[in-house]
């Protein structure tokens, strides 16, 4: 269901650039001029890479420039057009996004539905500022669960035949459903190369672990086989490269030889949960900075 933006909250710029003198200055000169209220900005130079990221959230009560709409598809539009000069001056990458447009998330499961679970329960309570527009399993397993929140389920099979099959049906939903971004919600079958480059810093994972650390099969026993005092779970951008692509958000819990390996899985699923509802959360709020191998997270 449709997320209404915070009142007072209307537009996100976001930026980043070689690091130079004079950015915030212009970026905010251009606000003033556009009738805009800076109500919070967080900005990072990084002294490793000579890179500056910006992130700006700007309000603009009643009609915007010369009378046009301060928000939907014109005063976007109109924004972006008054922030074009400051962007080209000093070399950035940016946008302009609108708060009232919820991100559009097309959602992925297998057989392990808490991570489903608690993001349709967050993003039904507004929560999370994105709609689901469609679910696509390998199994049936949640089918009703799609049913109860009223979102188009998709069963599509997945066999070691039928994978690019199954990939070209997932591609023609992606387009029918004109989706922002993809959530792997324990979704247990390996996208191609491909897909992961042509969806690249659009495609969210959570994986059972701190990674680098158990992985394959029954990673819960294996901890428990190891003694382990620390579970966790990464969320985390899909590349080409397994369980390697630049890490979201992590989420820990102390535990002890005292719990059983299924209490130890039933902790971990709740550790995964919330590591993933943030990382999903934060990457609709425009709050994740994707530069190369690794994120800036302005939280």
């Amino acid at each position: 269901m449709p997320v209404t933006a915070e009142p007072g909250r209307d537009v996100v710029l976001t930026l980043s650039s070689p690091d130079r003198p004079g950015i915030v200055h212009a970026v905010s000169g251009v606000a003033l001029e556009q009738g805009l209220t800076i109500t919070d900005s967080q900005q990072f130079a990084d002294p490793s890479s000579g890179e500056f990221h910006l992130r700006m959230e700007l309000r603009r009560d009643g009609d915007g420039a010369q009378g046009r709409p301060a928000t939907g598809p014109a005063g976007i539009a109109d924004l972006r057009a008054a922030f074009a000069p400051v962007g080209e001056r000093f070399g950035a990458q940016w946008d302009v996004h609108d708060r009232a447009e919820p991100h559009r998330v097309l959602v992925m499961v297998s057989r392990m539905g808490h991570c489903l679970n608690d993001l349709l329960f967050r993003a039904r309570n507004g929560q999370i500022p994105i709609t689901v527009p469609a679910i696509v399993s390998n199994h049936e397993d949640f089918a009703d669960l799609a049913a109860w929140h009223g979102i188009p389920f998709h069963h599509v099979p997945v066999t070691r035949d039928t994978k690019p099959q199954a990939e070209q049906r997932l591609r023609e939903l992606l387009a029918k459903h004109d989706v922002d971004t993809i959530a792997l919600a324990r979704y247990m079958q390996v996208l191609s190369p491909q897909l992961c480059a042509d969806m690249s810093g659009r495609i969210i994972n959570i994986h059972h672990s701190l990674l680098p650390s158990f992985k394959g099969a029954r990673p819960y026993t294996q901890a428990h086989d190891r003694g382990v005092k620390v579970i966790g779970a990464t969320a985390h951008y899909v590349t080409a490269d397994l369980d390697e692509g630049p890490i979201i958000e992590q989420d820990f819990r102390r535990v002890d030889h005292r719990l059983t390996p299924e209490q130890l899985a039933q902790a971990g699923q709740e550790v995964e949960a919330a590591a993933f509802s943030r990382a999903v959360r934060w990457h609709a709020e425009h709050r994740v900075v994707l530069r190369g191998g690794r994120t800036v997270v302005f939280n």
